[in-house]
């Protein structure tokens, strides 16, 4: 699995919603993908804009490069891999949060 980072402005949240949410049980929909979409400004990044963090395989990456056109982009690689480190530190916590409820 691959990730991808895309941006947008905030104003399109509908519009990505919208995207994001159609036909979820379609072999190649952005919830089998699995995605995460977070505001800049909870990501102490541009607080104008969306961020999307998908997780795929290239192949439904390539489609959701598709679907997302003239919508949103893909971000810089800088910006892409500081949220993805955000994103997976994210992660983890709620993950050791989980274990420590569990007595793991």
């Amino acid at each position: 699995m691959t990730y991808r980072v895309y941006e947008c402005d905030a104003k399109k949240k509908a519009d990505i919603t919208k995207i994001l949410e159609t036909d979820p049980y379609a072999d190649d929909s952005f919830a089998r993908m699995g995605y995460k979409v977070k505001d800049g400004q909870f990501l102490e990044e541009d607080r104008g804009k969306l961020y999307i963090y998908v997780k795929a395989s290239d192949d439904l990456l390539k489609k959701a490069d598709e679907r997302l056109k003239g919508i949103a982009e893909r971000c810089k690689h800088d910006v892409e891999k500081r949220i993805v480190g955000k994103i997976q530190a994210e992660e983890e916590s709620a993950e050791t949060g989980l274990g420590s409820i569990f007595g793991e």
